[in-house]
């Protein structure tokens, strides 16, 4: 897709105009003459990009092509966003990121923003530097009336401190006011009620015993409060990361145009235009933009992002192919059966969205705590000033006075950092290890995980064939098939390409669906599948050789990726029960079942099964970890409890997940369910903690004794105290 930028006109330079409206409006010709090409903005998914060095290789590659004007590559996103003239298009981009060995993948720019802001984060965090910058202003005003200043000296320093926290807390507490109003309107009393309430009568209070010449004031422990409170805000702001919807990243994934047969000729046209029955042409390299049937040429089609299936499929005419597959080898002409928003790749979209809505069930600890926390505060501060009411015979000024100090010392600062501060120290701790929790509960969920659901290929495996009877063969046999192996760009031809020194081969051709095949000492030699080179298939991965009627088999196994075995015995060790769902073939999850000791295993699970083996588990009652990278996982990664994805897993499926793994190594999994049972038992623990303090505080707030200089000390040691206990996981 893309984006048109403005017309840009540029006044001449130089010559002469009969009046001044002339020089002014230029005529049709010379708008012609002037327009500049408009730019054109392309979007790609670049999966393998991980490091500062694939950025500087991406970037200059793409900015060395004719026509680019800039290019700028999102570490974290995985994706490049390109700047240039409309004779520039995708396919090309995808071409030169080949070229320098990155796979790279269209996506709609319409449906995705170039750059990504963190506007809550930057709105908090420069909310939460004017409350330290006044609370220690503000405290250094109290030490003085504290050391004893007395009347004028003391109103002085209580209306610089006015000044000070008035608008302080009017603009600070902004997010707790909001969020409050909003809980009020529809009956609810949530955390940021009393928050808000307790803001509210120590500042107004304050105001009023300073207008009023009073000895206390409680602007200290207002602007306090609202610190902490902010801090606690922003440290759970910080562990959430701001991510798009994973139906969003799957629908930008969805061609945005295709080549339409029309009469023998080829129209380019948008997706939304494309109709049941039209003839779509897919070129080698490029994924398929509908659903459809192949009505003529003969390739292979890679289906690992949909399906899992490690290998490419021979495509012929009559083969079924579905919206988000890649032709490898050979052009296809596909008879459309569903596009748009009626493709495979759509109805996932859909089943990602559905799955999403249901994440809203999740509530943190600190939310279930709040549920009782808020009308116990309001209770005990109401039942004070009507007591004192009562006993002072209706001094509503020191009944007034009590009730903002039980609201204060109850001190909501140390239930708000209970969780943000465990949870941000366990993820710098887990961040270390390898691993990025993208969302504030996925700890607290991880530590009630009892069963753990792998994907294979892309996850367990990375996804690359390696030979396995290399030593089967002789060195010369060697040598002719990485000949011929270097001809093609099938998975199975890399892995060999690279096994030994290539033979002297001549008039090497790659016959698409089926093989390569070349002339050999004046003899031709085939290398691909089974029937091809008329050899008896064997029930392994596996590629054949044909050499003066012998035949030779190489067979193949997936790669296994580092610290599979470690991470799969380190969650036995704690008692998970480990399922394997792929939807490669039988013989290769059997195979990779067995090497990992995993019992419980399927194989050709489509999307929806594996969506379907999520909820089933689910509904029994069990607390799932779902680990997987492709877009076929997607919608399992959304259902599930908790979800891991690595970092070299497509954009959907991060977006989908709770947990990025961030390098090659799967032994962190392990450790993440280990230290998410630690960190939960630090958030009950500072719920503890919290508990005890308000058992001790709040009844010395309730006799009168809570003095504004007590109340701001208790509350700061109770804060302290929790950050510290959190602190304990590093």
């Amino acid at each position: 897709m893309t984006i048109a930028a403005p017309h840009e006109f540029e006044p001449e330079q130089g010559g002469m105009a009969a009046c001044p409206a002339c020089a002014v409006v230029p005529s049709a010709k010379e708008l012609a003459e002037r327009v500049k090409p408009i730019a054109a903005r392309l979007m790609l998914s670049v999966p393998m990009a991980h490091c500062a060095a694939c950025i500087s290789t991406v970037e200059a590659a793409v900015l060395a092509t004719p026509g680019v004007r800039s290019a700028r590559l999102n570490l974290t996103l995985k994706r490049i966003s390109i700047e240039a003239t409309p004779e520039v298009t995708a396919a090309d981009m995808v071409a030169v990121l080949k070229g320098v060995g990155y796979e790279a993948h269209e996506l709609d720019a319409g449906l995705l923003s170039a750059t990504e802001t963190d506007k809550q984060g930057r709105d908090l965090l420069m909310r939460l530097g004017v409350a330290f910058f006044s609370m220690m202003n503000v405290m250094l005003l109290s030490i003085a009336v504290w050391s004893g200043a007395e009347s004028a000296t003391r109103d002085m320093f209580h209306w610089i401190s006015a000044l000070i926290a008035l608008p302080t807390v009017i603009f600070a507490g902004q997010p707790f006011f909001k969020s409050a109003w909003a809980a009020l309107r529809v009956g609810r009393l949530g955390m940021d009620v009393p928050i808000s309430l307790a803001l509210f009568l120590a500042s107004s209070i304050s105001l009023y015993e300073t207008i009023e010449g009073g000895s206390h004031a409680y602007f200290d422990a207002a602007v306090m409060l609202c610190f902490f409170l902010l801090l606690g805000r922003y440290l759970d702001h910080r562990t959430r990361a701001v991510a798009r919807s994973a139906a969003e990243e799957l629908a930008a994934l969805e061609v945005p145009r295709a080549r339409v047969l029309v009469e023998g000729a080829e129209v380019e046209r948008a997706i939304s235009e494309i109709a049941v029955g039209d003839l779509v042409l897919v070129r080698p390299g490029g994924r398929m933009p509908v659903d459809g049937v192949v009505t003529q040429g003969a390739s292979e089609v890679d289906r690992s992002l949909l399906t899992g299936e490690s290998l490419p499929v021979f495509a012929g005419v009559g083969t079924v192919v579905s919206a988000g597959e890649v032709n490898l080898t050979g052009p296809l002409t596909l008879r459309v059966t569903a596009a748009g928003a009626e493709s495979s790749l759509h109805r996932m979209a859909d089943l990602v969205a559905v799955a999403e809505s249901a994440r809203t069930k999740y509530t943190t600890l600190a939310e279930r705590a709040a549920a009782w926390y808020s009308p116990l505060v309001h209770l005990l501060s109401f039942a004070a000033f009507g007591f004192w009411m009562w006993k002072t015979g209706g001094d509503f000024r020191h009944a007034i006075n009590i009730s903002a100090a039980v609201l204060i010392i109850t001190c909501p600062c140390a239930l708000g950092l209970a969780v943000p501060a465990v949870v941000t120290s366990a993820s710098g701790k887990l961040f270390r290890k390898g691993l990025l929790i993208k969302d504030g509960t996925a700890l607290e969920r991880l530590a009630r995980v009892d069963v753990v659901v792998f994907d294979k290929t892309g996850t367990l495996t990375l996804g690359a064939p390696e030979p396995t009877n290399l030593d089967a063969h002789a060195p010369h046999v060697l040598s002719l098939a990485a000949a011929l192996a270097s001809g093609s760009s099938h998975p199975l031809a890399r892995a060999l390409a690279a096994v030994a020194a290539p033979a002297a081969v001549s008039d090497v051709r790659e016959v698409p669906g089926y093989g390569i095949e070349a002339r050999f000492g004046g003899k031709l030699v085939r290398m691909g599948r089974a029937a091809w080179v008329g050899a008896d298939p064997v029930d392994v991965t596996a590629t054949y050789l044909s050499v003066d009627g012998v035949v030779h088999v190489f067979t193949f196994a997936d790669q296994l990726r580092q610290g599979a075995e470690d991470a799969i015995a380190a969650l036995k060790a704690q008692g998970k029960t480990i399922k394997l769902i792929s939807g490669d073939t039988t013989g290769s999850v059997a195979d990779l079942a067995v090497r990992l000791g995993i019992a419980d295993w399927t194989a050709g699970a489509l999307p929806a099964d594996k969506l379907a083996l999520v909820r089933g588990l689910g509904a029994a009652g069990h607390h799932v970890l779902m680990v997987g990278d492709g877009l076929n996982d997607t919608a399992a990664l959304t259902a599930a409890y908790v979800s891991i994805s690595p970092a070299s897993a497509l954009d959907a499926a991060r977006t989908a997940s709770d947990i990025v793994l961030l390098g090659q190594n799967m032994a962190p999994i392990g450790d993440a369910v280990r230290i998410s049972a630690q960190a939960k038992r630090r958030i009950l623990e500072n719920f503890g903690l919290s508990a005890a303090y308000n058992a001790i505080a709040v009844p010395i707030a309730l006799i009168g004794l809570a003095t504004p200089l007590g109340s701001a000390l208790a509350m700061s040691l109770s804060s302290i105290t929790v950050s510290l206990n959190a602190l304990r996981l590093k």
